[in-house]
C-alpha cells in the first residue's frame, strides 16, 4: 500500500514523469522494431537529441512532438491541458466567448 501512494506522488514529480515518458517513448521504439537511428530517420529529430531522451529524460516539446508523430502516439497531447470544469452554463458560454477574443496588432 506504500508503493501505491509513492507511485501516485511521482506521478506529480516532474522528473519522475519524464522519466516515465522517456521509457514509454523507448518501449514503443522497440516495439516497433525501430532503432535508434531509425527513429530518428524516421521523426526528423537527430541521433543526439533522440539520445539525450532515452537516457537523460530531456527535450523540447518540439521534438517530443516530432518523436509522437513518429510513434504514431500523438492522439494524447491535445488533452494536455483541458477547460476548468463548468459549474454552470453561465461558465460554459464564457468560457467560449474567451476563446473567440482575439487580441489585435495596434497599428502605428
Amino acid at each position: 500500500m506504500l508503493s501505491d501512494k509513492i507511485n501516485f506522488l511521482d506521478a506529480f514529480n516532474p522528473k519522475a514523469l519524464a522519466t516515465m515518458i522517456a521509457g514509454k517513448a523507448r518501449e514503443r521504439r522497440l516495439a516497433a522494431g525501430l532503432t535508434q537511428q531509425d527513429l530518428a530517420n524516421k521523426s526528423g529529430v537527430s541521433l543526439g537529441t533522440l539520445k539525450r531522451f532515452e537516457n537523460l529524460h530531456e527535450i523540447s516539446l518540439k521534438h517530443l512532438l516530432m518523436i509522437a508523430v513518429a510513434l504514431q502516439c500523438a492522439e494524447g497531447f491535445d488533452k494536455l491541458f483541458p477547460p476548468p470544469p463548468a459549474k454552470r452554463l453561465d461558465d460554459v458560454l464564457k468560457y467560449q466567448q474567451e476563446i473567440k477574443r482575439q487580441r489585435g496588432r495596434k497599428k502605428l
